[in-house]
């Protein structure tokens, strides 16, 4: 299931995540991590529980899962055992397929914010089918170790 899940981005779009995601590297990880986890505590104040107090560690977390995926774009088959097992995390933390939406949508928000008026149409869905993925891939993981 997931070889299907995590073949879904072209080459385009691949190329357009890792060129914008050069330039928020330029950003330093605790302001994007602020950015986005406030966007998401704004947007859906409930979730906030879901998470340590202190969210330096948290925003740390954020980035380098980012850095992984974003570097393993083309061979995202390869991360299928971290998937997995982020998945299994993260369903342990509380985490259910309807909080996905959120995250997703607070991410998009500060990619938007990060980029500006490079945050282009086609960036936005290169993206977006990236994140989807992702998310489609952790909430597939998460069933299939509920199965188990």
């Amino acid at each position: 299931m997931y070889a299907e899940i995590l073949k879904r981005m072209t080459t385009t779009q691949i190329q357009l995540i890792k060129k914008s995601w050069k330039y928020l590297q330029q950003v330093k990880p605790e302001i994007i991590g602020d950015v986005f986890y406030s966007k998401l505590f704004a947007d859906t104040p409930s979730l906030r529980k879901m998470f340590p107090k202190d969210m330096d560690s948290q925003y740390r977390k954020l980035i380098d899962m980012l850095n992984i995926i974003i570097t393993r774009l083309e061979r995202l088959d390869e991360l299928s055992g971290e998937i997995a097992a982020m998945a299994t995390r993260h369903a342990g933390y509380g985490a259910r397929p309807a909080h996905y939406k959120m995250v997703g949508r607070a991410l998009l928000w500060t990619l938007e914010k990060g980029l500006g008026n490079d945050f282009t149409a086609e960036v936005k869905q290169a993206w977006a089918q990236c994140y989807t993925t992702m998310a489609d891939a952790m909430i597939c993981g998460a069933d299939e170790s509920v199965v188990k």
